[in-house]
This record gives structure tokens, sequence and C-alpha cells, in this order.
């Protein structure tokens, strides 16, 4: 029966695949383990079984003797053949050879083993009367001080002892394996029940938790684990970070969209009740200004929110000096429509520091827009980059009205301007700020030259070239 198509997977175990794994490798070694021992139970009970064998045919051996006619005269003592009865009724026979093709007694079609004169006693594996046998054959001589006449005693056993023996062994064997198999699956099953224990308060503590909690983790897990909670906790960061940053996303563009739209709508009602075209296009001009006002509400709200985003992300070097010599030239036409004279200031030799450029270029151009939104017609605004000591530093400076000093501090928090109250959204600081934090430079705000102006200035660490 094949799974339908989408049907959920069993889900995975870990219990149950140290189980399965423990059963299995213990039931192979122990197949092994079975078949040494068998073969080891069948060694022994032929060892004592042929022991016995041995000395029975010895004894008979020890009740010959040659009669009057120098012939063998044998005396079966039965006691011999009495020590080889069993529990299992096996049947015992024998037979006792003179020289070659004369039987003294007994069966004389019993198979024989090789016996050397002189020698011990010869065993080998044979089949009498439809029954299988061990047989075991002891070659001695009688004398009469002048004369010897050799003889064989054979004598041959059933294997029925020998088998149940074999059995009796094996399935002990067999049942003592069995119990430590079963043993051991317990034994495994309850420590990995405790082992993974603290999985379970793992999980119970991360699923209690409210859905506004991305805290780190604390719960105490093995060492096994905590490259997991390590993980785990580094995502929910990354997502605390995400989450932060669309809510604030969220929250700055409500609050900054609703005066633009504001103003939208009531020049669009102001359009629509004009009486002349004149009135209509003032309207108009006005509600325009306010939607480019909110578009560049947009533009800088999505740059804080991708600034947030890459918080925590590696930056390589870059060569600052460059970068900021060909961006103040990306913007002097600019500059120049607005009657600002924007030059730059530096050395031409490479200064090294750790950045992105896209971002470092983000506030590099908020910095600038500000000088010329601010400094006013006729202004004169220095991008200017130089070392200080183990920093590379970063200034804008403005010949403009500046900033007082006691109202610099809150001109770095969003959304806050200016005592002047002149154009801008109170966003362009603040992403500087913050992007120079990301990259480990500080934002500072000073005097201008000659304490006319105001001179923005971010200090990175200076970077290996």
């Amino acid at each position: 029966m094949t799974r339908a198509a989408g049907s959920p997977r069993r889900p995975f175990s870990i219990r149950r695949r140290l189980l399965l794994w423990l059963l299995v490798a213990t039931a192979a070694l122990g197949t092994l383990a079975l078949f040494d021992t068998w073969r080891e139970a069948e060694r022994m009970a032929n060892a004592l079984a042929d022991r016995v064998l041995a000395g029975s045919a010895l004894v008979i051996a020890e009740r010959a003797s040659l009669d009057a006619d120098g012939r063998i005269a044998i005396d079966i003592p039965y006691g011999a053949l009495e020590m080889l009865s069993s529990a299992a009724e096996d049947r015992v026979f024998y037979r006792v050879d003179g020289p070659p093709g004369h039987v003294v007694t007994g069966y004389a079609d019993l198979p024989m083993s090789d016996a050397v004169q002189g020698g011990d006693p010869a065993f080998s594996d044979g089949e009498f009367r439809g029954e299988p046998v061990r047989v075991a054959s002891l070659a001695r001589a009688a004398s009469t001080g002048i004369d010897e006449v050799p003889f064989v005693v054979t004598v041959a056993e059933t294997t029925r002892a020998r088998v149940v023996l074999t059995r009796t062994i094996l399935m002990r064997s067999a049942l003592r394996l069995t119990l430590m198999i079963l043993g051991a699956a317990a034994i495994v099953g309850i420590a990995v029940t405790v082992s993974l224990r603290p999985l379970y308060r793992l999980g119970e503590a991360i699923a209690e938790r409210s859905p506004d909690d991305l805290s780190p983790v604390e719960t105490r897990v093995p060492s096994e684990v905590r490259g997991l909670v390590g993980t785990i906790n580094s995502f929910m960061l990354r997502l605390k970070s995400a989450l932060d940053g669309m809510r604030n996303f969220t929250g700055n563009a409500g609050h900054q969209l609703r005066t633009p739209l504001a103003v939208v709508r009531t020049q669009l009602a102001l359009a629509a009740r004009a009486s002349t075209l004149t009135e209509a296009q003032a309207a108009a001009s006005k509600g325009d200004a306010a939607v480019a006002h909110a578009e560049r509400i947009l533009a800088q709200l999505l740059l804080l929110a991708k600034v947030d985003a890459a918080a925590g992300s590696d930056a390589g070097p870059m060569d600052l000096a460059g970068f900021a010599r060909n961006l103040t030239a990306d913007q002097i036409p600019a500059a120049a429509e607005a009657g600002i004279d924007l030059g730059y200031e530096g050395s031409d030799a490479p200064l090294m520091i750790r950045a992105e450029p896209l971002l470092l270029g983000e506030a590099l151009r908020n910095l600038i827009s500000n000088a010329i939104l601010h400094g006013g017609a006729g202004a004169v605004v220095t991008v200017r980059v130089g070392r200080d000591g183990q920093n590379a530093i970063l200034e804008v400076e403005d010949d403009g009205p500046g900033i007082p000093p006691d109202a610099r501090a809150s001109a770095i928090s969003r959304f806050a301007r200016g005592p002047t109250q002149g154009p801008g959204m109170g966003l362009g600081l603040p992403v500087v700020d913050e992007i120079a934090a990301l990259f480990g430079g500080r934002l500072s705000l000073d005097d201008g030259a000659e304490g006319q102006g105001l001179c923005a200035r971010i200090s990175f660490s200076a970077a290996d070239e």
C-alpha cells in the first residue's frame, strides 16, 4: 500500500531510532554469539562423553587376559558400561577383537575407529543399526610374559545425550541473551527518556512564551544541544531586530504621514470648491508639495528600516577618501542649482575603513542635503576627509546659521528639527547617526570654522589597507 500524495510522514523519534539500532546490533551480535555458543557446547559435550567412552574402553581392556590356548579371554565388567547410561536413554554397544579377523565378543558389525597399538583411544562418528553413534577404540596387547597377543576394545554410544546437552546449553544461553537484550532496551529507553527531558523543557519554555517575547532562551540544556540553542537565540535576535524595524517603520510612517496626507486632503477639498482656475492651481500646487514631502518621509523611513535590518551584518573594507570625493562630485550640480558652493578637501591617498558603501553613501548624502537645505543660498559647504590618530574622520561643514549647542543633542533624535523649524522632516541626522553606529562610528555636531555654521563629524576606526 503506497502512501497517499501529500500525506504527513511519520515523525522522527530519537528514542525509537536508538532502540532500533540497539536491538538490531544486539540481535546480530547475539546470533554470532549463539553460533559460537553452539559450537562450544557441542565441543564440550563431545569432550565429556568421549572421556567417559575412553574410560569405559580402558576398564574393559584391563580385564583382558590369555587362556590356556593363548587366546584372548575377557570378562566384561558391566559396571564399565553402566557408566555410559544417561537420562537420555542412550544405547551402549561394544566389541572386542583379537588378532585380525577374530571377534572375541560383542557386536561383530559394530564400526571401529583406527586405533594405534599402545596409543590413546581413537574416536569417530558413525551409524549403527539406524542410529548415529560415537565410537571409541583402544588397541592394547595381552602378554604371557613370553608372547603378546594384540586386541582392540571398541565401545560405542548413541548421541542422544550429547544432543540434549548441547541443546540445553544453547537454549539457556539464548534465554540469557534475550533477557540481556530486553534489559538493555529497557535501560536505553529509560536513559534516552531522561536524557531528552532537557529538550522537552526547552520546547515547553519556548511554547509558553508570548509571541512578543523574543529574548534569548536561558533553559539549561546538555552541551550537545547548546549549539542548537545558540542558533535559536541568534535567529530570535535577528527576528526581533526585523520586527522592531517593522514596528518602527509602521509607527513612524503612520505618525509622519498623517500631516502631509491631511494637507493633501485639505488642498483637494479647496481645489474642488475653488471658484477660479488660479485658486484651484494654487491648491493643487500645495497638495503636490505635500505629496513630495510625504515621498521624502517614506524614503527616509525606508532607509531607517534598512539600517535596522542591517544591524549585526559584517562590512568589508573601503576607501573613505575616494568614496567621499566621488560622491561629492556627484552632488555638485544639485548644490550649484541651489546656489551652494560645494567642495571637497582631503588627501588623495586611500584611507581604509570598514563600512557598507550603499548605507555610508546615504549617510553622506543626508549630511550634504542638510547643509544645502539649511545653509541657505550663497553658503559654502565643504566635505572633508582626514585622519586623527587611529581614526578616520569624515566631515561636512557649512557656514550657515548652524544649530545652537543646547539643541544639538535633540537634533540627532528621530523627528526632531532645529529651533528654526525650517524645512525638513527630522530624520536626516538620526539616519546618519544610526548608519555611523552600525559601522562602529560616532556622529558629533560642532561649530564650523570661526564659530560660524555647523560641522557634522563622523569618526571611524581606520582599517588595515
